[in-house]
């Protein structure tokens, strides 16, 4: 009776996560939507041809996308019943996490030194809440990681930790799902 009602918890917990990821979806949407109506005004300031820089969100870009492989890694170490080497992957993960959002954070600092902070157009006000709105996701992600490894030290590869780590997994991926958009829609676009 206890596995019954541990597998019925699992369903719960896992339709609801998907039922947030749907809502961080429209979120999301809401976001490139407000990006795409306000893009095209600078009110006289820079466009994202005159301010972004190919290599660094280039950079950012396969960042994140080699932190996503990591998780993938972490996963099959998991369903592998290596704890260390998910420890590891979790850890890398978190680096190069944290050198996104850093990279990321040095970005914004630069525009806002230059004068271009969100308060001097649209464009700019749609760029900061789009890609910062991103960031927050990423930061929350790592704290949810420092929490995760906590978890797997102490107690290991278990049925809880693994659900977990499934879930993280797929709040990573999302996010890095995410950042191709914001890559294609922002930065690409921004920059033709």
């Amino acid at each position: 009776m206890t596995h019954v009602r541990t597998i019925e918890s699992d369903t719960k917990t896992v339709f609801g996560f998907w039922t947030y990821l749907m809502t961080d979806l429209v979120l999301f949407a809401s976001l490139f939507a407000m990006y795409a109506v306000l893009h095209a005004n600078t009110a006289g300031g820079p466009s994202g041809r005159d301010i972004f820089s190919g290599p660094v969100v280039l950079a950012e870009t396969l960042i994140l996308l080699t932190s996503s492989f990591v998780v993938g890694l972490a996963m099959l170490a998991a369903r592998a019943h290596k704890k260390m080497l998910v420890i590891s992957a979790v850890v890398l993960t978190m680096i190069l996490g944290i050198g996104f959002l850093a990279t990321e954070l040095a970005e914004f600092s630069s525009l806002v030194a230059a004068g271009h902070s969100w308060a001097q157009s649209g464009f700019l006000s749609g760029y900061f809440a789009l890609v910062g709105t991103h960031g927050l996701h990423i930061f929350i992600g790592l704290i949810w990681a420092l929490m995760l490894l906590e978890h797997i030290a102490h107690n290991g590869l278990t049925q809880s930790n693994m659900r977990k780590l499934v879930l993280f997994s797929l709040f990573w991926h999302f996010l890095d799902i995410i950042w191709i958009c914001i890559f294609t829609l922002v930065y690409l676009l921004g920059i033709i």
